[in-house]
């Protein structure tokens, strides 16, 4: 058995007395039952089966036809898949929830291919928007622009004077702001850069309009906050969202005090319909009253987690903040931000092994992930705590020497695939080809023996998890470039992109006793696709539809 089967079957036992009892009790009618397909379980001791059972939400058997049409009663529902196929719940471990659904409601500026094409989006927002009324926007990338030089705020200023408009880039740590913005801001030439953040500046010291990393809260704080009831529909209308994609989990990277009591609303109310795992943002009143009241595992009918803690590191490297240990190629005279010093990552992870809380770090660059590590390497010294499962999200760039900490320390890599088939044009700009041969690393990392939770950090990317699945698979893009993919040697298999998105993102949100595996007595989460994965061509990948998303045994998502 291979190293991923032997993790699969280890996990797999957690389930054991579950499924044995639930395989050997009395025959009991199921509420569904699922057959005459190709299902995908992630489960190593039954990989692939043709039917499964469902009853109380939970999985109940999979195997053959005859084997699930023996539980059928007069109310079971039978979901003939006429040989399509199944795969467990997909869950997104790094993902922003208020996010998207503000993304949902704000101008889209995703694939805009210059500057002039951003400004007439916002000019078509304002056209309906009344005067002095806030206009934001997401998703802009100098990058994909002819000159990709930073943008200043003049043209858009001229274009929409009466709007206040901050723009966030697509990875969220960069904001473009309008003159009338900075105005409500009071932002001007004699405002300073905060620590961990940089304010773009012209030649003569007036802001360009550009903020990065912490200095992005200079115009942010002037923008009306949303009503409570508006940021519960936010979650709302983003969980509908994942839904229609196949999403049944998602690791909230970063929630404040009001989103998760909004989180908690939900489940209480019986509308959360997700498997959410939530990270605390780092806000101390928020850190220090969830330390006093310990950690939440599965509250609200298995639908809500809250036990880790969201830190950051450095910034991103498609606005230079990601920390490097020597300075960018493309701009000698910066190596990047730290958002927040090391002694501080030290002081929360030591603090959290006490409470019994992961954590979970933010850190793109070289040097924020060798920080990263030896914060989190102190903090066990410290206090050696067995199976803590602390993070680092996005491990995007690793000197060769790290690369086995990660399994040294315990320590999961949790990694965006979609991220690298976005940066892949110009990431060597700014690293040079030395430094990408530790850039979007799977297969060293997956060598060393840690597992890898796949995500796709929405809204910075699109939603749709099988975008990174085909990036794990395939290194390309959707037009399936490069040929034979980028730095192939890195590709997973198609069984490790599958487990990275299900069974190991499960792992990472200590939920694999009841999620991540179409295993009995695990809770029946899955996803009805209109072709198969697994042995389609790779360049069919992502053609796939999504035809029905089920949630403990009940569709919460079927294509009309």
């Amino acid at each position: 058995m291979s190293r991923f089967g032997q993790f699969v079957a280890t996990l797999a036992l957690v389930a054991l007395p579950l499924a044995s009892s639930a395989q050997t009790a009395a025959p009991a009618s199921a509420d569904v039952i699922v057959v005459n397909g190709r299902i995908y379980t992630a489960d190593a001791t039954r990989p692939i089966v043709q039917a499964m059972a469902i009853r109380g939400g939970r999985v109940v058997f999979t195997g053959d036809a005859a084997g699930a049409r023996a539980l059928a009663g007069a109310n079971t529902r039978t979901i003939d898949l006429g040989g399509r196929s199944v795969i467990p719940g997909m869950t997104d471990a790094h993902a922003h929830v208020v996010g998207l659904g503000d993304k949902l409601l704000a101008v889209n500026l995703n694939e805009t291919r210059s500057y002039d094409e951003v400004i007439a989006r916002v000019v078509e927002r304002a056209r309906n928007t009344p005067k002095g009324q806030w206009i934001l926007g997401r998703g802009w990338d100098q990058n994909d622009w002819g000159n990709t030089a930073w943008p200043t705020h003049d043209a858009l200023s001229r274009a929409v004077p009466d709007h206040p408009v901050m723009l966030t880039r697509v990875d969220g740590h960069a904001v473009l702001a309008n003159a009338a913005a900075m105005r409500a801001a009071n932002l001007t030439r004699a405002s300073q850069s905060p620590a961990g953040g940089e304010i773009i500046k012209d030649a003569q010291g007036n802001p360009t309009g550009v903020l990065v990393d912490n200095a992005e809260g200079l115009v942010a704080r002037a923008v009306p906050n949303p009503t409570r009831q508006q940021v519960k529909d936010m979650i709302s209308a983003a969980i509908a969202e994942m839904h229609r994609w196949g999403l049944t989990g998602v690791h909230d990277a970063g929630a404040s005090g009001q989103t998760l009591e909004l989180y908690e609303e939900l489940g209480r109310e019986g509308k959360l319909n997700i498997r959410l795992y939530a990270m605390i943002s780092d806000h101390q009143p928020t850190i220090e009253a969830w330390f006093r009241r310990g950690p939440l595992v599965g509250g609200y009918d298995g639908t809500l987690w809250v036990r880790s803690i969201k830190l950051y590191q450095d910034g991103a490297l498609g606005s230079r903040g990601a920390a490097l240990l020597e300075p960018y190629t493309d701009d000698a005279r910066t190596s990047g931000l730290l958002v927040s010093p090391a002694e501080h990552i030290r002081d929360v992870a030591n603090r959290a092994l006490v409470a019994g809380f992961q954590v979970n770090t933010h850190a793109i660059g070289d040097r924020g992930n060798r920080l990263v590590l030896d914060s989190y390497e102190a903090a066990l010294k410290a206090r050696p705590t067995a199976d803590h499962r602390f993070r680092v999200e996005h491990a995007q760039i690793l000197h060769s020497d790290d690369i086995p900490r990660f399994a040294q320390l315990g320590v999961i890599p949790s990694m965006q695939a979609s991220h690298q088939t976005s940066d892949m044009y110009w990431a060597g700009n700014r690293l040079g080809e030395g430094r990408l041969r530790g850039a979007y690393a799977w297969r060293s990392l997956l060598n060393t023996n840690v597992v890898i939770p796949n995500g796709s950090d929405f809204p910075v990317e699109y939603v749709n998890p099988l975008i990174s699945f085909n990036a794990s698979v395939a290194r390309q893009d959707g037009n399936g470039w490069p040929a034979g993919g980028w730095y192939p040697e890195q590709r997973m298999t198609r069984d490790e992109a599958l487990l990275s998105m299900t069974l190991w993102a499960a792992y990472a949100g200590f939920q694999e006793a009841e999620l991540g595996s179409l295993t009995p007595g695990k809770r029946a989460d899955f996803v009805v696709l209109d072709r198969d994965i697994m042995r389609v061509p790779t360049e069919d990948i992502l053609g796939t539809q999504v035809l029905s998303t089920w949630v403990g045994g009940r569709a919460v998502y079927e294509q009309r």
